[in-house]
């Protein structure tokens, strides 16, 4: 018995030896297929008080956790790949004494070829334009964000640009649309142009275009929005400028003639043992004496917010949670590094209308709605396991008495998270020509 246990260790040996070797001369050889598969679990704890944060509407002080269960899986060939991402996402809170079942779905599922020098995507898929303040794939929400239609990308030295033809259907109500990644898109059909140059010597233009066609609940018509602009950049061993702008025009989903506008410049730097951003958001409203059939409310398309606009999301619906009053958000992010696997990062926030808010009696209020303080902190323990915690607080001021997120504009608004994210490549099979 022995003797045999000794042999088949041997040959084990030599196995993996061999492997080793063929695995090394098969690095000269190009890759002509792949299979990958990725699991990933999620679970966040949250935490919140005083304000309005889904899934609760009703409940002071709420305790709830959800958890994503992802598996990512590709097969690449050498002009073709096929990319899915299903996942499943769990749900417990104070309402349910057993967990149920938030959604069920894919997040991305699409093919990929190429044509000449074109990429083809179509299907099911993640978009996440320029710095993702209208386009974003919310890595931050269990669900994610993603669109289905086709996608175009060609790519050079110096120009990117990619196309979109991008399109809603009726999906399936048996889940929760708050966990869906597709049921949040409002339009019916959407264009995007994205054009981005970048000189790699410190100077990056992006140019974006979107021209989403809106249906109205009750009619079904559709109305046409556009939204133009981009973004420039400038950047030097420790500073970086950038300024965003967009303007909006065309009709809204209330048949409302819009012309709307979005600014953001920012300034950053970079010192050896932390980094400041000092920037600023300001999102158009609708003047006081605007006509009934017109609308000055910027949209912010399909980006995210709270990497923006503060981790509570107290202003993350334009222009429902500012009343159509538009916002100025002054901001300071700082990050600290303490180690090359933790780091703390503190951001604050001032939220001030265009326009003053309206109480019951149609006299005005004042233009500024409070302060925000976010805390955070990052720990990378090993390569597979990130592990996220934070803490937030809200002041706010009596003109947040009639905006729908705060319940108590006395008290402070808290909002609290611990979040595990552990994620390994179960699958890594390769095959190479000779």
């Amino acid at each position: 018995m022995i003797i045999k246990t000794l042999a088949n260790k041997k040959i084990l040996l030599l196995f993996i030896i061999l492997s080793v070797f063929q695995l090394c001369a098969q690095q000269k050889d190009s890759l002509s297929k792949q299979f990958l598969m990725n699991i990933e679990i999620r679970p966040r704890g949250e935490f919140t008080s005083n304000y309005i944060l889904p899934p609760n509407d009703s409940i002071d002080p709420y305790f709830y956790i959800t958890q994503r269960n992802r598996i990512s899986m590709k097969y690449a060939r050498e002009k073709w790949l096929i990319k899915s991402d299903l996942q499943e996402i769990h749900l417990w809170d104070k309402n349910n004494k057993a967990s149920k079942v938030g959604s069920i779905n894919f997040y991305q599922l699409y093919f990929e070829t190429k044509f000449k020098s074109i990429n083809i995507r179509l299907g099911r898929q993640s978009v996440l334009l320029d710095n993702g303040r209208l386009f974003s794939d919310a890595p931050w929400a269990q669900q994610g964000r993603a669109h289905e239609g086709i996608r175009l990308m060609k790519s050079s030295k110096y120009f990117s640009n990619d196309f979109f033809f991008l399109f809603t259907r009726n999906y399936n109500s048996e889940f929760e649309p708050t966990y869906s990644p597709v049921a949040s898109n409002k339009y019916k059909y959407l264009l995007v142009n994205n054009l981005s140059f970048n000189n790699n010597n410190g100077f990056l233009f992006n140019s974006l275009n979107a021209i989403d066609f809106l249906e109205t609940t009750n009619s079904g018509k559709l109305y046409t929005r556009a939204t133009a602009g981009g973004r420039i950049e400038f950047k030097t061993k420790e500073w970086y400028y950038t300024l965003n702008s967009y303007l909006q025009f065309g009709r809204n989903s209330k048949g409302k003639k819009l012309f709307a506008y979005y600014f953001q410049p920012e300034v950053k730097l970079s010192l050896l043992k932390s980094t400041w951003r000092l920037g600023a958001e300001i999102i158009s409203g609708s003047r006081p004496n605007i006509s009934d059939g017109s609308s000055g409310d910027f949209d912010v398309l399909y980006g995210v917010t709270w990497k923006f606009n503060g981790n509570m999301n107290v202003f993350t619906r334009f222009p429902t949670d500012v009343n159509g009053k538009g916002l100025i958000n002054p901001y300071l992010f700082t990050v600290i590094p303490l180690n090359n696997k933790i780091s703390l990062r503190s951001d604050l926030h001032l939220f001030y209308t265009q326009y003053p808010v309206l109480n019951n009696f149609g006299q005005k209020t004042t233009k500024f709605l409070g302060y925000e303080t976010d805390l955070s902190l990052k720990y990378l323990p090993v390569k597979e396991l990130e592990i996220n915690y934070a803490f937030s607080f809200y002041k706010s001021t009596d003109a947040m008495e009639y905006l729908p997120k705060i319940q108590d504009e006395n008290k402070l608004a808290f909002w609290s998270y611990l979040m595990i994210s552990y994620s390994f490549n179960a699958v890594n099979l390769k095959h190479y020509k000779n």
